[in-house]
């Protein structure tokens, strides 16, 4: 089946700007254009703002360009995450892009969870996520790309991905990480992918090496089904996985995530309730 749209290509835009206010986090300013958007924000954790991000209810094709910029102002604390996964669909020509920009200000939180990415055979499409940490921020957030549909018979054969995810603290650029592959280049190569079909990176701030070890038991109860190794250096903890199923994916990323919010957070774990439906 082939994956394409004739519509015309969008050129969306979506700013969101949080800040405390009295007991909760509250959405204070946002901007959009085009089809971006965000439901209602709740409050199933008292004063945490949970958000939930709306992509192109169509997918993303060639052309389309998507611009999101979030700013997490002194003391705020919000959660957003995807109600269902963003599909990146076959282009005939022309890149789709996906620009990402978090800014988290002193003392403020974001935990960032989009579900996954789907790249179809074809695609071509490039991601640029940018985390900006003041001094005192705290962040965990992830990135799950799942390339082609082998459920349904469509490896990735053909198509171009470029993904770059860069971490600033204070300005200062403290990791960059590209995920780049034409084709099933990277998926088969024994030093890429290894045959996986889907893999995932999520980073932590403020944990330690006692927490990294608690983190490999859980890594360890996910083998040989998914590869998985998690490090740590100036306090950003990186735990990358490899994976057959972007499901398998999510359990070890929530398991994960389990572990490291209470510790590095001060709170218990509470997965969004729209990932249960």
């Amino acid at each position: 089946m082939k994956h394409m749209s004739s519509r015309a290509s969008w050129q969306a835009e979506l700013v969101l700007e949080f800040a405390s206010r009295a007991d909760k986090t509250r959405l204070v300013s946002s901007h959009r254009r085009g089809p971006l958007a965000v439901q209602r924000p709740f409050f199933p954790e008292g004063n945490l703002n949970h958000t939930y991000l709306l992509h192109p209810p169509g997918g993303v094709v060639g052309g389309d360009k998507l611009d999101i910029n979030i700013q997490v102002e002194p003391q705020a604390q919000v959660l957003i995450t995807t109600p269902g996964a963003t599909k990146f669909y076959r282009s005939a020509g022309a890149q789709a892009q996906l620009q990402q920009n978090l800014h988290i200000a002193n003392g403020a939180s974001l935990e960032w969870m989009p579900l996954e990415n789907i790249f179809f055979p074809g695609t071509k499409t490039a991601i640029k996520t940018s985390i900006h940490l003041q001094q005192g921020g705290q962040f965990i957030g992830w990135e799950m790309n799942c390339l082609g549909r082998p459920a349904n018979g469509e490896a990735f054969a053909k198509g171009t991905i470029d993904s770059d995810f860069a971490f600033y603290r204070d300005g200062e650029l403290i990791m960059l990480d590209r995920f780049t592959t034409e084709g099933e280049s990277l998926v088969t190569s024994p030093v890429g992918m290894r045959g996986f079909s889907a893999q995932a990176m999520l980073v932590a701030t403020l944990a330690d090496d006692a927490l990294v070890e608690e983190l490999q038991t859980i890594l360890a109860s996910f083998a040989p089904k998914i590869w998985a190794g998690a490090s740590i250096f100036d306090g950003i903890l990186v735990l990358r996985i490899l994976a057959s199923q972007s499901q398998e994916m999510l359990q070890l990323l929530t398991a994960a995530w389990r572990l490291l919010r209470p510790e590095t957070l001060g709170r218990a774990a509470m997965p969004p309730r729209i990932w249960a439906t």
